[in-house]
């Protein structure tokens, strides 16, 4: 399978980098977990303006979609700058919107999706795994910051008209809570489940990116810390234990990107197997989970450290490891067809 990126491709990737590069996204992160939307509010504007969830907005709708190979370029590069709020869940908003429309039911895509394709709002989802899930209804990011809060009850839509207690994940900027019950009725039927499983993949796919740019923040810091530190009067990089640790997450980190842009491909194709996005999820959450590790390890203990931007990543690598698939159910998708 070929799937190189496009010219297009690359230059939109670097842009996002530049843009994000210039937008001192660590002082957005710190607000956004001490309770200042703003800089946040701020850093999602831009990139409404960029494009980003356009990506994942059909045409008819004010959107470029859907387009799941741009997208994941997109969300790397919002990994590797470890970008906070409800990004994946705002995709998948856009993605249940759309194929509603698709499957017969337009009366909620007009409605929200040109103003999500436009970054006037932002949305929070929470659809549980499976009908057989442990909560009904699960936690929903950032439900406290969003604009609106959906929520999949089996083959109902509904917009939730508040939310429980936050709770905060180990990442600070990601906070959570259950939608309150009631609000707006916006579809039922069976077309909202296939909607809603469309939408998981979609936040499969958006996740794995997430974590694959982490990782690669991760690794870039870690190499760059390894040539400055020095012990026993020569730079740690030097060491073999050092270099082979480095080198094994590098490994990881690149075995993950074809699997990732591989299943971006076929979704884009229509022919995406769930144990191909299973497969991308669960390898690049473990490499991204792996950078987080060696990170800490070569930094040592300045690495636990709040003060360090180094934490901000750190934080990110895990919760994004088990958000939207945790491992051992994306392994299990893999086996699916083989059992």
């Amino acid at each position: 399978m070929g799937f190189l990126p496009t010219d297009e491709q690359r230059a939109f990737a670097r842009s996002l980098d530049a843009m994000l590069t210039a937008s001192d996204t660590p002082a957005a992160i710190r607000a956004w977990a001490g309770g200042e939307p703003g800089p946040g509010r701020a850093l999602w504007g831009r990139l409404a303006e960029a494009g980003v969830f356009a990506l994942a907005v059909p045409e008819a709708y004010e959107g470029m979609g859907p387009l799941p190979v741009e997208l994941a370029h997109a969300f790397v590069e919002l990994g590797r700058h470890a970008v906070p709020g409800p990004v994946v869940e705002t995709v998948a908003t856009a993605v249940l919107l759309g194929e509603l429309a698709r499957l017969g039911e337009p009366g909620p895509a007009k409605r929200l999706l040109p103003g999500l394709a436009a970054g006037e709002w932002t949305a929070t989802l929470a659809a549980p795994a499976t009908r057989a899930a442990r909560h009904p209804v699960p936690y929903a990011l950032d439900a406290d910051r969003a604009d609106a809060v959906l929520v999949v009850r089996g083959e109902e839509l509904w917009r939730a008209p508040g939310h429980g207690p936050v709770r905060v994940s180990a990442d600070p900027a990601r906070r959570l809570a259950r939608p309150a019950p009631g609000g707006e009725l916006l579809a039922e039927g069976p077309a909202v489940a296939a909607a809603a499983a469309a939408a998981r993949r979609w936040a499969m796919l958006a996740t794995a990116a997430q974590s694959l740019g982490v990782g690669l923040a991760l690794l870039d810091r870690s190499v760059a810390y390894a040539r400055q530190r020095t012990q026993f009067g020569a730079p740690i990089g030097s060491f073999q234990a050092v270099k082979h640790r480095l080198a094994d997450t590098l490994l990881a980190l690149e075995f993950a990107r074809p699997l990732l842009f591989g299943a971006a491909v076929a979704l884009a194709d229509g022919r995406a197997p769930d144990g191909d996005l299973a497969a991308a999820k669960v390898t690049a959450g473990e490499a991204g989970y792996g950078a987080a590790r060696t990170a800490l390890q070569v930094h040592g203990a300045v690495g636990y450290t709040e003060e360090l931007d180094l934490s901000l990543w750190l934080r990110k690598a895990r919760p994004l490891r088990d958000a939207w698939g945790a491992p051992a159910a994306c392994r299990a998708a893999v086996l699916a067809p083989y059992a």
